[in-house]
């Protein structure tokens, strides 16, 4: 009986142990499939239905497609980084030669430092550009000008299509130029080496920094000269670069006091007593409160209004306390070459740096330490590019009343343009201006002296430093060309009259305006016919 039971309890036992395998392969099966699958909700053949060995094949064909995919992601993944790495290395690298060129790199060290053909190529590079010393120029138009910049602005006198005075925001390209040989003199400035003394603890930063200029010259390089503010107000910081084509070099890294410069403004002049009280009111405030280091000459032409000029010199006298005036007077007809040159040869106190002006020019204090930094006796003059005014009638013409003169004094390219053209306000030692034989005496009213007296500079050994000055502004006035000019300088006056009123695209308003109120007149017809 008992046997009995138990063959009859195994067939029972075997359908429980076949069902308890089936059911561990079931588990088997659930956890080893492909991740995918999973994901996908994708439920295996193997549960679906029997399974030939086509399928199998088509299953292994699709997971081994799959692993390859992850293989070649990987593979793409890993050159990527790879390249990631040689690039992080480059600019390493670079910054590494960057750093090392900063400090060592200068033109005495270049020789020991650095391959012979190298060498070579960056002392002719050098000897060839208007870095240490002038070069003879043929005309003016060889000349090749800089361009100024401050750390927002870059003022620049090949203004292109757009036809702004004043680029800003900065060309990225040039930003980024402009940056590095800044962060370069930073790092000279700030390192313990260059520092006059231990006790010269100072750290600068891009706040000292006041005003640069550049200029590339195509087939040489480009040269940067940057200046900072010193310990005092007198004193600049003043950083010489040149990249010839290859690292940043530096060329002079000095200290500039300009406590004992003094300025000589020769301001030739006949009647415009109007004028010329304008004119003492900005030298009061920039010239006497600002700046304290400034001698007027003037030299007045006629005896009309002679009495009139004496007395706003004595007003100022008494009210400002300064007596650094000189007043010249030649009872002949009026000559702006004989003036500056009488007024230049009248100084008997040393070797003064003059500045060669005119009464409708307006300027700052800061344009009075441009003069002083980008001048040197014997070595370099300075030809500042001034903002000339157009006509205020024009430019506030849409405007209930034209604003004050310190006002109008922006640049923008409806307010004005930069004077490329014009040589008359000059900065110059008066050593330099004695050695060149000044002025061409024989020139009479509104001529050409100017030029002439610049052309001799462009043919000297003396470097010409020509850059628009941003503190500098000649005001609008209406000119008049004498009937007595030669036919060529009559016409090189009538051309200066036109540029003087105002823009291209405010002259041509100024063309068309009959044209745009007829337009306006038949738009307003054909809306009441409507």
């Amino acid at each position: 009986m008992p046997q009995g039971r138990f063959l009859a309890l195994t067939p029972r036992r075997g359908f429980t142990i076949i069902a308890i395998l089936c059911f561990l392969s079931l588990l088997y099966l659930l956890a080893c499939r492909p991740q995918s699958s999973r994901r996908q909700g994708r439920t295996p053949s193997l549960l679906t239905g029997p399974v030939n060995e086509e399928g199998y094949q088509a299953m292994l064909q699709e997971h081994t497609e799959k692993h390859q995919h992850y293989i070649n992601s990987l593979a793409k993944q890993i050159s990527q980084l790879k390249e990631a790495l040689q690039e992080r290395s480059q600019q390493l690298q670079k910054t590494l030669e960057k750093s090392a060129v900063a400090f060592p790199l200068e033109l005495e060290e270049l020789g020991g430092k650095s391959h012979a053909d190298l060498e070579q190529f960056f002392q002719k590079q050098l000897s060839q550009a208007e870095v240490l010393s002038g070069a003879k120029l043929s005309s003016e138009y060889a000349l090749v000008p800089f361009e100024s910049f401050t750390l927002q602005r870059v003022y620049q006198l090949e203004t292109g299509l757009t036809r702004f005075p004043v680029e800003r925001p900065v060309r990225k390209d040039r930003r980024d130029e402009l940056s590095e040989t800044l962060d370069t003199a930073l790092q000279i400035l700030n390192a313990p080496q260059y520092k006059d003394s231990p006790q010269d603890r100072r750290a600068y930063s891009p706040r000292d920094f006041i005003e640069g200029i550049y200029r590339m010259e195509k087939d040489k390089g480009t040269l940067y000269d940057l200046i900072f503010r010193g310990n005092s107000s007198q004193d600049f910081r003043r950083l010489v670069f040149f990249r010839p084509f290859g690292p940043l070099m530096k060329v002079k890294n000095e200290l500039v006091d300009t406590s004992n410069m003094i300025i000589n403004i020769i301001l030739p002049l006949a009647k415009s007593v109007d004028k010329f009280r304008h004119f003492m009111h900005n030298f009061r405030e920039v010239c006497i409160r600002q700046d304290g280091r400034v001698h007027l000459t003037v030299v007045y032409f006629g005896t009309e209004q002679m009495d009139d000029v004496r007395k706003v010199l004595d007003s100022t006298a008494r009210k400002m306390h300064y007596r650094n005036f000189t007043l010249i007077h030649l009872n002949e007809e009026f000559s702006r070459g004989r003036g500056l040159d009488v007024g230049a040869r009248a100084w008997k106190w040393g070797n003064a740096l003059l500045f060669f002006c005119d009464v409708d020019v307006r300027f700052s204090a800061e344009f009075l330490d441009s003069c002083r930094l980008n001048t040197e006796p014997g070595k370099r003059v300075f030809y500042p590019v001034v903002f000339s005014q157009y006509n205020p009638d024009i430019i506030y013409s849409q405007q209930t009343s034209i604003p004050p003169v310190e006002q109008q004094l922006v640049i923008r390219k409806d307010t004005g343009f930069w004077r490329d053209f014009g040589f008359g306000l000059t900065c110059q030692y008066r050593s330099d201006f004695i050695n060149i034989g000044g002025f061409d005496l024989n020139m009479k009213g509104w001529g050409r002296e100017d030029l002439y007296l610049y052309r001799k500079y462009l043919h000297s050994n003396l470097m010409v430093v020509r850059s628009p000055s941003r503190g500098l502004f000649h005001l609008w006035h209406e000119k008049h060309c004498a009937d007595e000019l030669a036919p060529e300088t009559f016409k090189m006056c009538m051309e200066s009259k036109a540029m003087n009123e105002a823009s291209h695209s405010q002259m041509g308003k100024l063309f068309s305006q009959q044209e745009i109120e007829n337009h306006k007149k038949q738009q307003k017809t054909k809306t009441k016919t409507k």
